[in-house]
């Protein structure tokens, strides 16, 4: 394995390049009208070392919402808040083959969510966030995120009005299922809060620095919570597509309707990419090539 902090500036910005000319394979989503604006040829990474070195190359600039990249992070929260043991009364930690916001599988297992990567198990946690309401839960949420690593996230409030306005058929029909099998206690506290901490945003730098709060020991998190929000990303973190990837690329990685990806190398730092076009699961297309050729050239995969 080369160090992640020992990469070539110029291998780096020749896999960018690869990986920009794959985002013709994917689309921007255009459910939510402020994320169909998006230019799909934009990219960006910042891979953020365990040393403090980072390399950023791209449109570094564009700020984003996180939308399903926030999911390992409210279960690092709730893990360091209340415990492995009561979260897992809440949410499993198995993978499931089914899309992320199917109804069907949350019937199949008596409303008990799969994991906290797909929306039964991020609604069911968003409604166990500390907070009275949707506003203080979020608040508290990107306050906590902020201070453990050190990044600017904000909530994007144009996005949310957005969101809100064109709610989601599939995570309402999900949210009444869990309210009648008695997984969460109020439904509009729960998807409310679950909306809002989708559309929590920032930069790829924002990410990486979210992404080495995983990758790295530190005194502030619980080292058994790191790993089990990285044993939970490498086998859902990419929707359907999670098995393949944990043998191709092998690392605990995340993904985000908006366009982010995260990649965690353990012990040694975090990358960070955006790129909007998606593939047809709802993973980023040139993200995952880049994310790909880096783990191959530098030997990341955690399976060799």
């Amino acid at each position: 394995m080369i160090e992640l902090e020992k990469i070539n500036i110029n291998n780096l910005s020749l896999w960018v390049q690869q990986a920009k000319n794959q985002a013709v394979q994917g689309r921007v989503i255009e459910r939510i009208p402020p994320l169909a604006i998006a230019n799909p040829s934009w990219f960006a990474v910042n891979i953020c070392c365990e040393s403090g070195a980072s390399y950023s190359l791209g449109d570094t600039a564009c700020v984003f919402p996180l939308m399903s990249l926030i999911k390992p992070f409210s279960l690092l929260y709730l893990l360091e808040y209340f415990g492995a043991k009561k979260v897992s009364e809440w949410v499993g930690f198995e993978p499931s083959a089914a899309p992320f916001n199917s109804l069907e599988q949350l019937i199949a297992d008596n409303g008990y969510p799969r994991n906290p990567m797909i929306n039964s198990g991020a609604i069911t946690l968003a409604d166990k966030l500390p907070g009275k309401d949707g506003n203080t839960r979020t608040q508290l949420f990107c306050q906590w995120l902020n201070q453990l690593a050190g990044c600017q996230l904000e909530l994007d409030k144009e996005l949310l009005s957005s969101v809100r306005a064109t709610r989601s058929p599939a995570n309402l029909a999900i949210a009444h299922h869990l309210i009648k099998t008695g997984h969460i206690q109020n439904l509009e506290i729960a998807l409310d809060t679950y909306e809002q901490i989708c559309c929590i945003s920032g930069n790829v730098q924002d990410l990486a620095l979210l992404g080495n709060s995983l990758a790295c020991n530190s005194s502030s998190i619980n080292s058994e919570n790191r790993n089990i929000v990285n044993t939970v990303m490498l086998t859902c973190g990419l929707y359907e597509a999670s098995a393949r990837y944990a043998i191709k690329i092998g690392l605990p990685m995340k993904s985000g309707i908006g366009g982010g990806l995260l990649a965690i190398v353990p012990n040694q730092g975090a990358i960070a990419c955006y790129s909007p076009a998606l593939d047809s699961i709802g993973n980023p297309v040139a993200g995952l090539t880049f994310i790909e050729a880096l783990s191959s050239e530098l030997k990341l995969n955690m399976n060799h």
